[in-house]
């Protein structure tokens, strides 16, 4: 029987299974997007949404400045924050070629992601599947925080008004882009239009040339025999 066992145990014993989750869990709070195997991806989704879970539980006094709490919620946040702590490493460093930045993981949980989710009953991680690894071909997955999930409505409105005034930018740029354009093209299409006619007046021309002078040529022969 295998009763009180769930969970995946990856060929590791529990200290380093542990280990290898709490590093998982700091590089998703940290960078917010992972690339790891399917299977650690979908343990680690286990993990991460309970921390986030035990910050979202307090309501507002898990983002509330310290100087407006009373001392009965800020014992309640100092336990919680301690009770993450003790699985989540405090610090990382966010960033690339040596100009990171120092972030502290336990703030951001009960700052950051607990704000964000307050009116989101759980799901606040999303897995994608990208294929299979060079290599060992293990299917690797992407697990990432879910960024749009805390919105208000108010928000989502702002959102959506940006985003309807960037559409409207861009069209508007389409168009003024279009407009030079067939600005810069009118000459060219002008003179080709003159050319063509030009062209196509010099037949007539030479058709009134020779007319001309098979008329002289009559009346010269014309003279020639009245003379006679």
């Amino acid at each position: 029987m295998r009763h009180r066992k769930a969970g995946r145990q990856f060929g590791r014993n529990t200290s380093h299974r542990r280990a290898m989750l709490r590093a998982l869990t700091a590089n998703l709070v940290a960078h917010e997007r992972i690339e790891t195997t399917d299977a650690k991806a979908k343990e680690l989704r286990r993990v991460a949404e309970r921390v986030i879970t035990r910050a979202i539980r307090l309501g507002p006094v898990a983002y509330t400045a310290h100087d407006k709490l009373n001392e009965r919620d800020r014992a309640r946040r100092l336990a919680a924050q301690r009770q993450v702590g003790r699985f989540l490493r405090r610090f990382a460093v966010v960033g690339d070629n040596g100009a990171g930045k120092k972030v502290d993981l336990i703030e951001k949980v009960f700052v950051d992601l607990a704000r964000r989710f307050q009116n989101r009953p759980g799901g606040y991680t999303r897995i994608i599947k990208v294929g299979r690894r060079r290599g060992d071909n293990a299917p690797m997955s992407i697990i990432e925080l879910v960024a749009e999930a805390g919105k208000s409505g108010a928000a989502a409105k702002q959102g959506a008004a940006s985003d309807t005034a960037d559409k409207e930018t861009k069209a508007t740029g389409k168009r003024a882009k279009a407009e030079a354009k067939a600005a810069a093209e009118e000459p060219k299409r002008t003179s080709k239009a003159k050319g063509a006619a030009k062209a196509e007046d010099e037949p007539a021309k030479k058709s009134r040339a020779k007319a001309k002078q098979a008329k002289a040529e009559e009346e010269s022969e014309e003279e020639a025999d009245q003379e006679d």
